[in-house]
């Protein structure tokens, strides 16, 4: 039986929350790039093709970053034009100018920098400190945003609340990283817990300090890992803040190949029941992407680590 068919849960609205959230979804890209066997394209296409036919509008597709350092997603250009007709926004990870002139040449008009709010992990993932990061990223975003008005760039700003290396980060150390990628003309910026220590008070804390610091709440999406359980606590105190933008990653995938204490991403499916229970409209068919996550996970070898995909899925057994 699918519960979801039941009504269940029941919407019941809180005051102060958005009446609709955009899902950026993460599952093909920041989930299978942390995969230890490399899934085959063909898999990854088909992948993509069921989530975008759950209604999810937003589906982050692939990097073009270096094989050597990323093999799970040496296919970029081979995966690409398989998707590249379905109609979604497909954004792709561009680590330097040469990775821009990858996905342009295939037609990526949503693209996205990664970017490190601590020196530890601007060192281990880019091999650069903070600040010639951003300098790298300059130049990508200026000639992304020179392409026309229909291209966008994300900036993604990992280790916002926690390092593993250098311990709690400070609210206006992450704040200036921010201010810098808004101001080299990213349109989108991605609060990054990247090996899920925030909590929500720490949360409400960093939003707060941006919005003081004039970045638009508008401007902002949050990225949450499931570390210690704390995924949809933090979801909601955005969401209280005013954020509209929220990845999860189907199935619960993904991690980080560069910070070894990083778990799994918030599990869409989670994200779904908890949104459908506040009544807030995401657009999202659960029972599809339920059955989306266990076609994937039926392909990985393992089942998925979202709780809301093991109880429908057992009980649609």
């Amino acid at each position: 039986m699918n519960t979801p068919e039941l009504g269940l849960p029941m919407p019941v609205p809180a005051e102060g929350l958005p009446a609709r959230v955009r899902i950026h979804e993460v599952g093909a890209r920041d989930g299978l790039q942390n995969e230890k066997a490399t899934v085959p394209t063909a898999v990854k296409a088909e992948f993509i093709r069921r989530l975008a036919g759950t209604g999810l509008t937003t589906i982050e597709a692939t990097s073009f970053v270096h094989p050597k350092w990323v093999p799970q997603l040496a296919d970029a250009e081979d995966l690409y034009p398989r998707i590249s007709d379905l109609p979604v926004e497909l954004p792709v990870l561009v680590p330097n100018e040469r990775g821009l002139d990858r996905a342009l040449a295939l037609g990526a008009r949503r693209v996205a920098v990664f970017a490190s709010a601590t020196e530890s992990f601007a060192k281990a993932n880019l091999n650069r400190t903070v600040d010639e990061a951003l300098a790298m990223f300059e130049p990508v975003v200026t000639r992304a945003k020179g392409q026309g008005d229909d291209v966008r760039v994300r900036g993604y700003l990992s280790m916002c609340f926690g390092d593993p290396w250098e311990g709690p980060v400070a609210v206006p150390q992450v704040v200036r990283v921010c201010r810098a990628l808004l101001d080299m003309g990213c349109d989108e910026l991605s609060l990054g817990d990247t090996i899920g220590v925030a909590t929500p008070g720490h949360v409400t804390a960093l939003l707060a300090a941006l919005t003081e610091a004039g970045v638009p709440v508008s401007a902002l999406g949050v990225h949450f890992h499931d570390t210690y359980g704390q995924a949809l606590a933090n979801t909601l105190a955005a969401l209280q803040r005013g954020v509209t933008t929220v990845d999860a990653s189907a199935g619960g995938l993904g991690g980080c190949p560069f910070a070894k204490s990083a778990t799994g991403n918030l599990a869409t499916e989670d994200l779904v029941w908890m949104l459908r229970g506040l009544g807030i409209d995401t657009g999202v068919d659960l029972g599809r992407l339920v059955a989306t996550s266990v076609w994937m996970a039926a392909h990985l070898g393992r089942p998925s680590p979202s709780r809301t995909v093991r109880a429908l899925s057992h009980q649609e057994s």
